[in-house]
């Protein structure tokens, strides 16, 4: 791998630090819209479809470009993506702030997510570049995993704070400085790195790969939202399906694919891909739901509920900046496993959740599920990114980030659908509302509220009891259904991972084994330094003593010379006195 790497220990951890923020950022965006739903819904009056394209496009398009991406970091250079693409997300941030439709405001969240789709696996290749050393990556890994969560976490806080004062738009600004200050510090402390055989990028892949992951998703959201009978699901089924066919056998055949198809051969690496998956299945599902729960439900003020989210983001970063430490004592198997079996658990807990429910149980659950996802996403992250070689690093960590963004995609999709036709299917509109109130009430929670606003109290009353009741029915078996989706896949991890201890203890065996020779060589060296330094210094003693010699004989022997001449040369006058 062709890189300039930072040698020293502070320097890396400085480059780190950059691409903190990056992720950061990236993670910021994806939450930040949870909490403005609401006003979006109130000011662009978008439908309950484009409503979910608003808050899915962004991770659709990311999903579907991060392994093209990925593969194009390692053949132009992963700084410059990141640079590059850095400076598109701020401009589509602007079109986003200012997007005077739903239809606007669609097209530049799918932008967004061509922007970051470069930012993303650019971090994580890098710190591949930046950590050689494994127990070094591992930790950096996790710090950049709780960054990813922490911004999350910030989202939702900062969006409501940004809400309190502004129009929804300000929620988009809030990257501008700090894009600013990513691309200054990032050319002045990133190093590059970039695959020295990059091989030809191959634009057909990019297409196929693309389509089938658009497709897949769509058919799948629209299947949970719509039913199947509807022509355009199954259409768009089986082109996705098409396309991924099409692409994954284009990428045996070619000789420097987007993608080494090969690494899902390892059970062990997609067994770590599926748990990233599903984890972010549950969680993305869980908060996009719940935002609107604690606001719509609850009439919560959206900086109240983004700081009632918070556990779930505090766990998730506590859980990977831990995550190093519980693998090296349970095993990487055991961790993983663990995680999702929590997960599941916690998202149990808020099928128990109602309109009077304390608040307790919601903060336990959410805590429960963050911390838990961390673990899961982190350790995930990690033997994705160590089972690939160092070169193709930055697709490697675009199969892990593809995991991150479809599972927050798919989370957004599959549990709002299900809520919103559970939603739709319970709602039960009083005949006074008139058929335009009960349309729009039809759509959405939000607007079901905001049809409530220009009816009679005897009828808005009524009217949002029931919306209000569908949807806490609605989120409560999405949740149920969620939490038994994360059980399975605790136990699908297990089958997959088996022997993952062994091969931890191997490589920790490998490690040892090449420290051990290491110090070895380095004694060795030592010792011939030494000895060569001894045998030198002996030479020059030896040729000094030797040169000293010579100096003194000619001194002896010139002053004796002298001495006999000027005898010589007084004996004459001796001779005529």
């Amino acid at each position: 791998m062709s890189s300039t790497v930072l040698a020293r220990p502070r320097q890396r951890w400085t480059g780190l630090a950059v691409l903190v923020l990056a992720v950061t950022l990236v993670a910021v965006d994806a939450t930040v819209l949870s909490l403005a739903i609401p006003s979006i819904s109130e000011t662009l009056r978008p439908s309950g479809t484009q409503l979910l394209w608003i808050g899915d496009a962004y991770s659709f398009v990311l999903a579907g470009l991060l392994v093209s991406m990925g593969s194009l970091s390692d053949r132009i250079g992963r700084k410059k993506l990141l640079l590059a693409g850095s400076s598109a997300f701020g401009a589509a941030s602007l079109l986003a702030a200012y997007a005077p439709s739903a239809g606007w405001l669609i097209l530049a969240r799918a932008l967004l997510g061509v922007a970051g789709a470069t930012i993303m696996p650019s971090t994580l290749s890098l710190i591949r570049s930046l950590f050689p050393d494994d127990r070094e990556r591992a930790t950096a890994i996790g710090i950049w995993g709780a960054a990813a969560t922490a911004g999350a976490a910030l989202g939702p806080v900062v969006g409501g704070v940004l809400l309190e004062h502004f129009w929804w738009g300000s929620v988009f600004l809030l990257n501008i400085p700090v894009l600013v200050l990513l691309l200054v510090l990032g050319a002045w402390l990133l190093p590059e790195s970039k695959d020295p055989k990059p091989g030809r990028w191959d634009v057909l892949s990019v297409l196929l790969s693309l389509a089938g992951v658009i497709g897949v998703v769509y058919a799948i959201k629209e299947a949970a939202a719509h039913g199947v009978a509807r022509w355009d699901v199954p259409v768009a089924a089986v082109l996705g399906a098409a396309a991924l066919t099409v692409f994954v056998r284009r990428q045996l055949r070619l000789p420097a694919p987007l993608l080494d198809v090969r690494l899902f051969a390892d059970r062990r690496f997609t067994g770590a891909v599926l748990a990233s998956l599903t984890a972010l299945i549950g969680l993305s599902g869980v908060v996009f739901v719940t935002s609107q729960y604690l606001q719509l439900v609850r009439g919560y003020e959206p900086l109240k509920a983004g700081l009632a989210e918070l556990p779930a983001f505090a766990g998730a970063v506590v859980g990977g900046l831990l995550t190093a430490r519980l693998a090296r004592r349970t095993g990487a198997r055991a961790a993983l496993t663990l995680g999702l079996l929590a997960m599941g658990i916690g998202l149990g807990l808020i099928g128990w959740v109602h309109q009077d429910t304390t608040y307790l149980l919601l903060a336990a659950a959410f805590l429960i599920v963050g911390t838990a996802e961390g673990v899961v996403y982190t350790l995930g992250a990690d033997l994705v990114l160590g089972a690939a070689p160092a070169d193709k690093a930055g697709a490697a960590s675009a199969v892990s980030e593809t995991a991150y963004e479809l599972g927050t995609a798919l989370g957004i999709a599959l549990v709002g659908s299900v809520v919103g036709a559970l939603y739709t299917g319970a709602l039960a509109v009083p005949a006074e509302a008139g058929a335009v109130a009960t349309a729009r009430a039809g759509e959405s929670l939000g607007g079901a509220v905001e049809a409530a606003h220009g009816l009679p109290r005897t009828v808005a009353g009524p009217l949002l009891g029931s919306a209000r009741d569908a949807f806490v029915h609605g989120m409560n078996v999405a949740a149920v259904l969620a939490g038994a989706l994360l059980l399975a896949a605790s136990a699908l991890a297990w089958r997959l991972l088996k022997g993952l201890p062994r091969a931890a203890q191997e490589r920790a065996a490998q490690e040892h084994a090449g420290r051990a020779q290491a110090e070895q060589e380095r004694a060795a060296q030592e010792h011939a330094g030494r000895a060569q330094a001894e045998q030198e210094r002996a030479a020059q003693e030896h040729a000094g003593r030797a040169q000293a010699e010579q100096e003194r004989a000619a001194q002896e022997h010139a002053g004796r010379a002298q001495a006999e001449q000027e005898r010589a040369a007084q004996v004459p006058e001796n001779v005529g006195a």
